[in-house]
């Protein structure tokens, strides 16, 4: 749902639409927490909504064209304001949040269908076997004849 009027923003940084990703805190409960949004970019002002483990919340704030800079407000339903501050260079916006002085930490946000930027999925990886290298020049050895 969007309150902002006139024509959605064509800059491929800031499509309307589903977004996805994560916030990082240190404080109790420590972690990385996922997040879903739903944002709407129009002429400098981005709005929309979301849900992570908080719980739903609402979103309103500016983004620039010229440097990809990002500022808004979230806000909890019936609960607290949490200040983002981020940019934008292709790849999502990526910055930190900010409550009081020591409830703070980072978070990157992207377009629903990207894939994550951070790199951050689950890999299995091995070390591949070596090659054993054998001797042209075998030395039979038999076993002595009772």
């Amino acid at each position: 749902m969007t309150e902002n009027a006139g024509p959605l923003e064509t800059d491929p940084r800031f499509p309307s639409g589903r977004w996805v990703g994560f916030w990082i805190q240190e404080l109790l409960p420590p972690g990385r927490f996922q997040t879903e949004l739903h944002l709407t970019f129009v002429q400098g002002i981005l709005s929309g909504e979301g849900r992570d483990w908080v719980g739903a919340y609402t979103v309103r704030g500016r983004y620039h064209l010229e440097d990809g800079r990002c500022r808004w407000t979230k806000h909890y339903t019936q609960k607290h304001d949490v200040f983002y501050e981020g940019y934008n260079e292709g790849k999502g916006i990526w910055g930190t949040w900010r409550i009081s002085k020591v409830m703070h930490g980072g978070f990157h946000i992207w377009p629903e269908g990207m894939a994550d930027p951070t790199g951050s999925h689950l890999t299995e990886q091995a070390d591949l076997p070596q090659a054993v290298e054998e001797s042209e020049s075998r030395e039979l050895v038999t076993a002595p004849s009772a």
